[in-house]
């Protein structure tokens, strides 16, 4: 059974810096893409950035372009969204994610979400 478990969410003053990590378990991920979705209050969940199997690709939403980096470690099935420059927009849970196959579309492997407050 395929286990995703966030971490490094938390409260923090605009401008500040949060890590988020994920861990899968399970399976190995080592060719399937993994990336982080959010959901704000009373909005639908959206995209916020994935990375490729192999580390070259990454995508993000143009929202969070140059303030927040994706990366992954394959061999550990982990990935990690390091956020910059924080704002309250940024207030959501966030989501990991993991494709079921080669490619960065659904359906994918869900974790539990790990709450993100952003202070003004």
């Amino acid at each position: 059974q395929v286990h995703l478990v966030e971490s490094g969410g938390g409260l923090v003053q605009a401008g500040g810096s949060l890590r988020l990590s994920c861990a899968a378990s399970g399976r190995t991920f080592s060719s399937h893409p993994m990336g982080w979705f959010r959901q704000a209050p009373g909005k639908e969940r959206e995209f916020v950035a994935h990375i490729g199997w192999s580390g070259a690709n990454t995508t993000y939403i143009d929202s969070v372009k140059g303030r927040f980096t994706i990366s992954g470690d394959n061999a550990k099935n982990t990935v990690h969204l390091h956020m910059t420059n924080l704002n309250p927009e940024d207030t959501a849970v966030y989501y990991c994610a993991v494709s079921k196959g080669p490619s960065w579309f659904p359906p994918y492997y869900w974790g539990q979400g790990t709450q993100v407050t952003v202070s003004s």
